[in-house]
């Protein structure tokens, strides 16, 4: 640190201008704070007893900012009585000035979807809107201003030398190249600054309102600042997949901000137990699936239904630009979803019936575990009577979804509706499930494992969607699942296991039971070695 001891005096002054190297300093006007007689390390000076002051001015708005232009903020910390101005001789030293500076102002996309009524073409858009973005394309790049910012000085005395500083520290650690020592940090922080508090800078603002607060920093916080605030260094696949909406954005530092301290504690841990289960799920149903010998008593149209619903979600998320990360997820619950479909139907490549005589043929056909059984007769009168009310669904659904609803094309209104009609009423297509128990009597074939996983991941969802803002129709989506999951307990309870049943092979528990008794009794364990010698 060399002569920047803790309890010496120093001197701050703040420098707004459009100039990122600043050197306006016989200028008045780019001055926006001074105060002078700071205590470098001091905690307990200032309004609020913790060392920190504040300091609120408004900025004249030019017309380079109001023309997409950006303006700097320049921080200057000397020792008292010094000058952080180079050109004066007597009141400038390179030791006793710390300096830094950034960009006030952030550049935030604006994407227009320009959608209407597929009917009328009619939309709701403003019509200011619909003109910049025929000016500018669908994507436009415009300055934004928050109006709070937050400046520390970071009270450390760490014997940090010049290349072991380990990151992400190492970018805000400042060495003099002759002396070797490091100046004090200078740290900007934003991070309690919330995406939904930055407002457009455009013509019609005169003045730009901004807050300052100085505060020390200590050292363990300043660590957990600056790692939240570096990017990976792994985003391989650039900022634009990772391009967060800014509610995604604010929403874990709005849950910090509001949330009960308890409750937030709850919803963290209940988190954790949720991606548990998620995986549980996940591994007992491909176990379920992979080591499945019949088809006995499993619905087979529901697996080829739910690869349908699968894509038609992916091309729903790709076409509305969703986050990479999400795309992903669902796109490896697709290619388990056709996993499944090579473990209810027998697929083959025939190579001699060509299609357009160029790729081969892919034939799908039903195993015999699953035709020979009393299972399809019942899954084919599901789907019979569930077609009964799910197309007309589906057709009123799709009338009501062009009159009221604006759409980018016909393509997007297809994959809407199809989304918004399985959100709402997918439970529909987990009841030829029900209706096969219904006529089995039975639910021993059932993955039940993986059924609870999913179903507790359920009741957790129904938490988060009372205590977390989210869409109506995802809240409709939980609370059926619920009532599925009950309807499977009820046939669970009123189907226990009987072992007077007769099976499809006309055998009963009790006939295994005693088969069982009959082979462990003693004289069945004397006859044995009896008959292995008479065998020999």
């Amino acid at each position: 640190m060399g002569s920047w001891l803790k309890s010496y005096m120093r001197d701050l002054r703040v420098y707004i201008s459009e100039n990122e190297h600043f050197a306006e300093f016989n200028d008045s006007a780019p001055l926006f704070w001074e105060h002078l007689d700071l205590v470098y390390g001091d905690w307990t000076s200032g309004e609020s007893g913790t060392g920190c002051y504040e300091h609120y001015g408004e900025i004249e708005t030019t017309e380079h900012m109001k023309s997409n232009g950006s303006m700097y903020i320049h921080i200057y910390f000397t020792k008292s009585g010094y000058h952080p101005d180079p050109m004066r001789k007597a009141q400038y030293r390179r030791l006793a000035t710390v300096s830094t500076s950034r960009m006030l102002n952030k550049y935030k996309r604006r994407k227009f979807q320009k959608t209407k009524n597929l009917l009328t073409g009619q939309t709701d858009a403003d019509p200011e809107i619909i003109k910049r973005a025929e000016d500018y394309g669908p994507v436009e790049i415009i300055s934004h201003w928050h109006p709070n910012l937050t400046v520390h000085i970071v009270d450390d005395h760490t014997a940090w030398s010049m290349g072991a500083v380990p990151p992400p520290l190492d970018q805000y650690v400042k060495f003099d190249p002759v002396s070797g020592d490091y100046y004090p940090i200078i740290y900007f922080n934003d991070y309690w600054n919330l995406q939904k508090d930055y407002f457009p800078i455009n013509a019609s603002l005169e003045k730009l309102p901004l807050r300052m607060t100085y505060c020390p920093l200590s050292l363990w916080k300043w660590q957990l600042y600056a790692a939240q605030s570096t990017k990976s260094p792994w985003n391989f696949w650039g900022e634009d997949l990772y391009d967060q909406p800014d509610e995604e954005q604010d929403s874990v530092k709005v849950a910090l901000l509001e949330t009960n301290p308890y409750l937030l504690a709850v919803t963290i841990i209940v988190s954790i137990v949720h991606s548990v289960f998620e995986f549980l799920a996940f591994k007992n149903d491909i176990q379920f699936w992979n080591s499945r010998q019949s088809l006995e008593g499993l619905s087979v149209r529901s697996v080829i239904f739910g690869v349908f619903q699968s894509g038609v979600v992916l091309l729903y998320i790709l076409d509305n630009e969703t986050n990479f990360v999400v795309q992903v997820s669902v796109f490896i619950g697709l290619l388990i979803d056709l996993w499944k479909i090579t473990k209810v139907m027998d697929v083959r490549i025939d190579r001699d019936n060509k299609v357009a005589g160029i790729f081969p043929r892919l034939t799908l056909k039903d195993k015999s575990t699953y035709v020979q059984s009393s299972t399809k007769n019942y899954d084919d009168m599901a789907f019979k009577y569930l077609s009964w009310i799910l197309f007309p669904l589906l057709g009123c659904y799709a009338v009501y979804s062009l009159l009221y609803m604006e759409h980018k094309s016909w393509y997007s209104w297809v994959l809407s509706m199809l989304y918004g009609f399985l959100l709402t009423f997918g439970f529909i297509t987990m009841t030829p499930q029900l209706f096969i128990n219904y006529k089995l009597k039975s639910v021993a074939h059932l993955p039940w494992r993986m059924l609870t996983y999913k179903a507790l991941n359920t009741f957790i969802d129904d938490l988060f969607a009372f205590v977390i803002k989210m869409p109506m129709m995802y809240r409709i989506g939980c609370l059926r699942d619920d009532v599925v999951f009950f309807i499977y307990l009820y046939q669970r309870w009123i189907y226990r296991v009987d072992p007077t049943r007769m099976n499809e092979f006309g055998t009963s528990g009790e006939d295994s039971v005693k088969v069982s008794k009959e082979n462990s009794s003693p004289e069945a364990l004397m006859a044995k070695p009896e008959e292995e010698k008479k065998n020999e």
